[in-house]
């Protein structure tokens, strides 16, 4: 069940927030956006049985907004500025993020149910129009991960989707927003403090993701564990770099 997985990511956060002073409210604050999206994509799948999705997203939108409800609400009753517009949110809001390369994080927030949805019913969503990064679904990646690979083979390092939370590989050296290869540019950053987390930057275009180390706990959710390190995130926009795409709660 697709709720399932978002009940799992939600799980996590609660349990990070619970030894994590300093991202303490930013992981509580994901879990609680989490299960609403859970709630979400279960009223959207059970929708999708008796009526099934196109994948297109301006014949979808009317029925995402009409089943999106638990974020809308959970949106509103956060009373954080950022999010507020989402209790306004509308079909043709969806369909322009969809068209577009802009920032949406209120979007990608209403619409991540819904690709969720489709691509476990096996439906493919209709191509973006300025596809991102992600194979599945064109979605932007927000966190990166190392996963390791075989004895001798080093870590593997992935992209992870902000829409549809499927992941991609990566070479181990290259920017992941841009093509710059030369490893003299592409500076990492991490702390002691901040266990299994780095910054991978590219001091070609200015960008940096964000990406986790799967090998020291079994139990990491890179979109997850991502949020328990803010103060990497705040060290790298200091030197000047931007975040690829804002994470789960968005710019921290």
């Amino acid at each position: 069940m697709v709720d399932a997985a978002f009940e799992r990511r939600a799980a996590r956060a609660s349990a990070l927030a619970a030894s994590a002073e300093a991202a303490r409210e930013v992981l509580s604050f994901a879990a609680g956006l989490l299960r609403a999206q859970g709630r979400v994509a279960r009223g959207l799948a059970e929708a999708h049985r008796r009526h099934p999705l196109t994948g297109r997203l301006a014949a979808d939108a009317p029925r995402v907004v009409e089943a999106c409800e638990a974020v809308l609400r959970f949106a509103a009753g956060t009373g954080l500025p950022g999010l507020a517009p989402a209790a306004q949110v509308t079909a043709r809001d969806l369909v322009a993020y969809w068209k577009s390369d802009a920032d949406g994080y209120v979007a990608r927030t209403v619409l991540r149910s819904y690709v969720e949805v489709l691509l476990a019913a096996g439906v493919v969503p209709e191509a973006r129009a300025r596809p991102a990064g992600c194979p599945r679904c064109g979605g932007p990646p927000w966190v990166g991960a190392r996963r390791p690979g075989p004895e001798g083979d080093g870590a593997a390092r992935l992209l992870c989707c902000a829409l549809c939370g499927g992941e991609w590989s990566i070479a181990r050296v290259r920017c992941a927003a841009c093509p710059e290869t030369d490893p003299e540019r592409l500076p990492s950053f991490s702390s002691e403090t901040q266990r299994g987390a780095r910054i991978e930057a590219c001091d070609t275009c200015r960008r940096y993701v964000k990406s986790i180390d799967l090998s020291l706990e079994a139990e990491a959710i890179p979109e997850i564990d991502d949020l328990a390190s803010p103060a990497l995130d705040l060290w790298a926009k200091g030197q000047g770099y931007g975040r690829l795409e804002p994470g789960l709660a968005g710019e921290l």
